[in-house]
């Protein structure tokens, strides 16, 4: 039998051209919003395009990858409509560049909130750009974000399992929306949602100059941040290690971990393991 994007029933294709409608208004931050059946990276295509102009609010949303991309050039892929694959390209003229770091975070901060509201699970963030939920009382990496500077625009990523089931895992420690006993799995619903929080947030940030303080951003993002509080181990570039509380996320969007000794060290790049389980934060 030939497989078709009908093949399987839990997983229907994205409608384009309804989720244009409900997304590009005049006057609004999102210019175009295209999905497409399959593609490499949708980062990687809209880099290209940023390059060649294209406007800011641009939306690629992909049914599939074969090269998806997270930080540090690791390789994500997924099922065909099992999860949600998008890029945008952003072109925020009025932040400084130094205040573009925080661009991952604002999505970050965006996704947590639209998400955990719409699909009725609580969705955490771990420093730096993973999503989390609880899968059987263990904490699951539900998605990422991958942010990439395209000359003057920024083209934020953002993959997110949705119905993947637990035989299509690629690690112990992924889950997804399904797996996570979310009340809503409809792919159209939680994008809507996502973009609309995300251009909402997006607003404030610019109109603040891109401000973590006069914006929110800050105070959301640590609220939401399942990392704060915990006994961590960061895997440092150079094959170092720091070991310590995270205790706050500073102006410039570090983690700052505090050391045995009292130090506090904020830390800009790196692979954050918790070392205590979530249900174990006091």
């Amino acid at each position: 039998m030939t497989s078709s994007q009908w093949s399987d029933l839990d997983r229907p294709p994205l409608r384009g051209a309804a989720l244009e409608r409900a997304l590009v208004r005049p006057g609004g931050l999102w210019t175009s919003v295209r999905v497409v059946p399959q593609t490499g990276s949708t980062n990687s295509d809209l880099v290209a395009e940023a390059a060649a102009g294209a406007p800011g609010g641009t939306v690629l949303v992909a049914e599939e990858q074969s090269a998806g991309r997270g930080r540090l050039e690791r390789t994500w892929s997924a099922p065909a409509r099992s999860g949600i694959f998008l890029s945008m390209l952003l072109r925020p003229a009025e932040v400084p560049k130094e205040r573009w770091g925080w661009l991952p975070l604002l999505v970050g901060v965006a996704a947590a909130s639209a998400l955990s509201g719409t699909a009725e699970v609580e969705v955490r963030l771990k420093w730096p750009n993973d999503l989390l939920v609880a899968v059987d009382g263990e904490e699951r990496k539900l998605g990422g974000i991958l942010a990439e500077l395209a000359g003057d625009a920024v083209v934020v990523g953002i993959g997110l399992n949705v119905t993947l089931r637990a035989e299509e895992l690629p690690v112990p420690t992924a889950g997804s929306f399904a797996l996570a006993g979310a009340a809503v799995t409809d792919r159209e619903t939680l994008l809507r949602a996502l973009l609309r929080t995300f251009a909402e947030l997006y607003v404030d940030w610019v109109e603040g100059k891109g401000d973590p303080d006069a914006s929110g951003l800050r105070t959301a993002y640590s609220a939401q941040c399942a990392t704060l509080g915990r006994t961590v181990r960061v895997e440092l570039p150079g094959g170092r290690e720091l070991v310590g509380e995270a205790t706050a996320v500073d102006g410039d969007g570090r983690l700052v971990v505090r050391t045995a000794d009292g130090t506090e060290r904020p830390v800009g790049a790196g692979d954050v393991v918790h070392l205590r389980p979530w249900q174990d934060q006091a």
